[in-house]
């Protein structure tokens, strides 16, 4: 991926902070009507851009569930005047809430975009902010304008300039194909990493989202922890580890990475943490259970994972030198596929119970456990940067002749609320979501 530098300029802020009010009931939210016009070009040969800046934000904003864009048919303002002052009434009429208003113009080799954010309500401005890019940047400058108007207005961090990277699959489960792909969180920009020429599983971003590490059978019957450079392409085995690997995934501060395998030595899969400086391994559970699918907590302090040491699988908390062991999970059913929000606060997790998968969250010490989603077969939660929703894969029945059994990506809020199917050209599963890129 070609490397890009977007100039900050303006940045000016209302002295009265803006919270927005959400009505939340049974898992349903009201949005707000917002309010995106066509940012204003005198250069005619920028208007399409500037449609196009305007149009992914208000997808961008649609899609969080919590903002619903005003039909533009019902406008009144022009978008030329609006480069003045807006005429707040023609707004508030629409019952817009908020209103967004901008200008693109050429700066020699570059372009220059220009946004505003008002309160109609107030009838203040409550964002300017000035962006400098190559043309081919503009729809990244649209990921970022939305997550400063979603900061805004809900108080929260945002989550649209960010990646996807899963396992897209093909062919017959018996025969399936599996490839690394990567696409803007919108399913923009999409494209394969690998060429499904080997098998890959469970591939994780590294905290600075430039690259990945994965699982792979490359070369070799068993599988083998790489990582791979996101703009170069190229990809180095981490290590050669005994017996079978698992789940692979980076420490916050990118470190290290934090894995299961099995020692034919040992005789079950425990968790170690490997030193990417170093290559040095450190064991960090000790049990004759199957320990699996850790995951660091966003100061890199303590491990989720879950075990069968129960003789039922259940989650676990463990220091990351392997003191201070804790099970959290309180319920039946079998745990799976723990992972710490990037808030902190919370565990999204995996589980199975009364022959029915879902994707539920907890309190990091086990209370308030709840499921968001349900399917035949759903597994494999992931976070938005802003710790609000999820992504994680639905994979359905397969028939009696051996079709069926296609997997698709899904998202939803961490209410339970907006859950939509992820567009792939081909089928996913195992999706992971970067932090955010600015």
């Amino acid at each position: 991926m070609k490397r890009f530098f977007i100039v900050f300029f303006l940045l000016i802020f209302a002295s009265k902070a803006f919270t927005l009010e959400l009505t939340l009931t049974q898992g349903t939210v009201k949005p707000t009507p917002i309010a995106i016009t066509n940012l204003f070009s005198s250069n005619d040969s920028l208007m399409s851009i500037g449609k196009n800046i305007s149009s992914v934000i208000s997808d961008n904003l649609e899609r969080s569930g919590l903002f619903i864009p005003v039909d533009q048919k019902a406008f009144i303002q022009s978008t030329e005047s609006l480069s003045n002052q807006p005429r707040f009434q023609d707004w508030k009429v629409i019952k817009a809430q908020h209103l967004v208003a901008g200008r693109i113009e050429v700066n020699d080799d570059k372009i220059s975009i220009e946004f505003k954010l008002y309160d109609v309500f107030s009838q203040k401005q409550i964002i300017r902010n000035k962006y400098e890019t190559s043309k081919n940047n503009w729809r990244r400058v649209a990921h970022i304008i939305s997550d400063a108007i979603f900061t805004r207005v809900t108080g929260e961090g945002g989550f649209f300039d960010t990646r996807i990277v899963y396992v897209a699959e093909t062919g017959p489960k018996d025969n399936r194909q599996k490839r690394l792909a990567i696409m803007d969180q919108d399913q923009a920009n999409h494209r394969f990493l690998t060429d499904g020429s080997y098998l890959v599983l469970t591939p994780r971003f590294s905290p600075n989202s430039q690259k990945i590490t994965y699982m792979s059978y490359v070369k070799s019957n068993s599988p083998r922890v790489f990582i791979f450079d996101i703009e170069t392409g190229q990809q180095e085995i981490v290590g050669e580890f005994p017996g079978m690997t698992f789940a692979p995934r980076f420490s916050p501060d990118g470190k290290k990475i934090v894995m299961s395998y099995s020692d034919p030595k040992v005789g079950n899969s425990e968790i170690y943490i490997l030193d990417l400086q170093t290559r040095s391994t450190k064991r960090i559970t000790n049990n004759s259970s199957i320990d699996v699918s850790a995951s660091f907590s966003p100061n890199g302090k303590k491990l989720v994972f879950n075990s069968d040491r129960t003789g039922r699988r259940h989650i676990y908390i463990i220091d990351n030198d392997g003191k201070n062991l804790k099970r959290i999970s309180r319920e039946g059913g079998s745990y799976y596929t723990p992972v710490w929000s990037p808030r902190g606060d919370m565990i999204a997790f995996t589980k199975q119970e009364g022959g029915q998968f879902y994707i539920g969250v907890m309190e990091t010490d086990g209370s308030n456990e709840r499921m968001i989603a349900k399917s035949f077969h759903v597994e494999g939660p992931t976070w938005s940067p802003n710790g609000r929703y999820l992504m994680y894969f639905k994979e359905e029945r397969t028939s009696a002749d051996g079709t069926g059994g296609d997997s698709s990506l899904y998202s939803i809020d961490l209410t339970g609320y907006n859950e939509r199917k992820i567009i792939t050209p081909l089928g996913g599963s195992d999706p992971a979501w970067s932090p955010l890129m600015h």
